[in-house]
């Protein structure tokens, strides 16, 4: 990713200036001639390049695996470090390929049509999913796949978390005939001949940086890939391709930032940010409103409300709890905290909505984009509509996993996060029959049933405690459990 381009950016500097002041201290106490002063130069220079181009292709040295037994103390891990941005369509297993000999070979114009080829009798969609291997992009291509549209996904595999379940991810879809392409939504090239090759009739841009937290540490990472990233795609999409597809894209419940007003609508303010992620959303939505505007893209953005689930993301607090709970850690709780929890297949439902309805561009990249009249420019909110305390939730960890979690209940930090989220979704149950149907009791124990089985796991106490739950708890039910909590 960037921010380890500019890290290493950082370490090189260093050792260039450490090279320079022992040229320094060289030339000041003339202990060498001059040819030996610029031969000594010449091989500084000769290390540094060196260097250079080892953490260049050598990236995957530089991250660290994941492990169920890490801290958990705090409500969600600590990221891995990322890798650098790859603009390769190869595997980072396979020996780097000139984009030139890779995009345009009859193989990979071959396969990639085949994976996004729709198998609908009517013809279907056919839709590129960037982020394909990330938890909300791999549920939604499988739903794509499963109703007959055509899918081809993109993914960059880095390190943000525990790349092998991304992997993992990638080989659910590769066994349903989905193929997920190693490379970047930075790499301009690759998309060109992607939108040259396929006529996409739609664009699912699910790929970003996510977390909230994280921001502090790598904002780079956020502005490369939210913003950089999104302009990228949206080029593309503009000016490569021709119809023109609809982009649907994922922005996020986090731009309500500060908002105060409850459930949050997508008509209340989003000009007050709480953190650098929700501030880079926030950008998508206005740089969405430009490409609407000028080149007449049908753009939908999405504002997801704390996506959870099987497949799911280990950095979310759902899933950093439930490892904690199982190795014994510790786990940090804020006081007062409610989400709206919102669960996967919801989310997934809500996107294939947004799809079928988007409506079509305007434009032409064979007129250099300009657009022949105007184009949809749509917001939803896709949530749950149901607030709970996140102490509810570790309650209902602890019940299915059959353990009690060691709590620590601290006040919220000022670190990005918010006091609570709670959608109306009236918008999108209008446009396209969006209404969530899962509680957060049938909701986790659909997760811990993956979760246990995945990292094997499973015991007699577990699985006593999940078959002694209630299998399909209404929505009711649990709306007035959380609000007693």
């Amino acid at each position: 990713m960037p921010a380890d381009a500019a890290a290493k950016g950082v370490k090189l500097e260093r050792y260039a200036s450490g090279g320079a002041l022992l040229l320094r201290r060289v030339a000041s106490g003339k202990l060498v001639s001059a040819s030996s002063h610029l031969l000594f130069r010449a091989t500084v220079l000769a290390t540094i390049a060196l260097v250079f181009l080892f953490t260049l292709h050598y990236p995957s040295l530089l991250s660290r695996s994941f492990s169920l037994s890490s801290s958990s103390s705090s409500s969600s891990p600590t990221p891995l470090q990322h890798a650098s941005h790859r603009s390769l369509l190869m595997s980072s297993s396979t020996p780097a390929a000139s984009a030139a000999s890779v995009y345009g070979s009859e193989k990979w114009q071959k396969e990639i049509k085949k994976s996004a080829k729709p198998r609908k009798a009517d013809g279907g969609m056919s839709v590129l999913v960037t982020g394909a291997a990330g938890f909300v992009g791999t549920h939604c291509a499988l739903a794509l796949r499963a109703r007959g549209d055509g899918v081809l996904g993109l993914d960059n595999f880095n390190s943000y978390y525990d790349p092998s379940l991304k992997r993992a991810r990638q080989g659910v879809l590769a066994a349903r005939g989905v193929v997920v392409l190693d490379a970047d939504i930075n790499d301009a090239p690759l998309l060109a001949a992607l939108f040259e090759a396929v006529p996409f009739t739609h664009v699912l841009h699910l790929a970003a940086q996510a977390g909230v937290r994280y921001a502090m540490e790598a904002p780079q990472t956020y502005v490369a890939s939210n913003v950089a990233g999104l302009v990228t795609v949206f080029e593309a999409a503009a000016k490569r391709a021709d119809p023109q597809p609809a982009v649907v894209w994922a922005s996020s419940s986090s731009v309500y930032g500060l908002n105060t007003e409850s459930p949050f609508s997508e008509e209340h303010r989003t000009d007050r940010p709480a953190s650098l992620y929700a501030a880079t959303k926030k950008a998508g939505e206005a740089i969405a409103h430009t490409y609407n505007h000028i080149y007449g893209l049908s753009i939908t953005g999405l504002r997801f409300f704390t996506v959870y689930g099987p497949w799911g993301r280990p950095d979310m607090a759902y899933f950093s709890f439930a490892r904690a709970i199982v190795a014994g850690e510790p786990i940090t709780l804020y006081a007062d905290a409610r989400r709206d929890f919102t669960y996967i297949d919801d989310v997934v439902r809500g996107c294939l909505g947004a799809l079928d309805t988007a409506g079509k561009s305007t434009g032409s990249s064979s007129r250099s984009g300009k657009k022949t009249g105007p184009a949809p420019l749509r917001v939803y909110n896709l949530g749950n509509t149901s607030p709970v305390p996140v102490t509810r939730m570790v309650a209902i960890l602890e019940k299915l996993l059959g353990k009690k979690a060691n709590k620590r209940v601290i006040a919220m930090p000022s670190n990005g996060d918010v006091p609570f989220t709670h959608a109306n979704v009236s918008h999108a149950a209008h446009d396209f029959g969006y209404r969530p149907t899962t509680s957060l009791d049938a909701g986790l124990r659909h997760f811990v049933d993956w979760f246990v089985e995945y990292y094997k796991l499973d015991t007699k106490v577990a699985k006593a405690a999940r078959a002694g739950t209630d299998k399909k708890p209404t929505k009711k039910k649990a709306a007035a459990m959380s609000a007693s909590s």
